[in-house]
């Protein structure tokens, strides 16, 4: 009985240490009606902080807001102007070691994509 509570303590404290490594940058494409669009990132955790920014298609970071870790789930929100006002967006996500696969959607259609560890 010892043994099993002194396991779990340990399995316990190190949880952190399981968590995904997202920091760095990660690229992908997102399918569009007038198809594929190059997206890119960069990401850095601090505990369950997450910040870092996307990158429009000309190299213009958009910063990301409200960002949170938690093991290999995250979430943040991006504020994206298409000419009529920012719209925020809502990404939830799962890490792992080279692949991030995100979700938000656009005026309740949902919008999936994978980004790869770039580098």
């Amino acid at each position: 009985m010892k043994t099993r509570r002194i396991v779990l303590a340990f399995l316990l404290a190190s949880g952190p240490a399981w968590a995904a490594d997202i920091d760095g940058k990660w690229a992908g494409t997102l399918d569009t009606p007038g198809g594929p669009v190059p997206v890119s990132y960069t990401f850095k955790a601090d505990g369950a902080k997450l910040t870092g920014a996307a990158y429009a298609p000309d190299g213009t970071p958009v910063a990301i807001k409200g960002g949170k870790i938690a093991g290999d789930k995250i979430s943040y929100s991006l504020d994206v102007d298409f000419g009529q006002g920012p719209i925020t967006f809502v990404y939830t996500g799962i890490v792992s070691h080279s692949e991030l696969k995100l979700h938000t959607d656009f005026m309740g259609m949902p919008i999936d994509f994978t980004l790869k560890k770039a580098g």
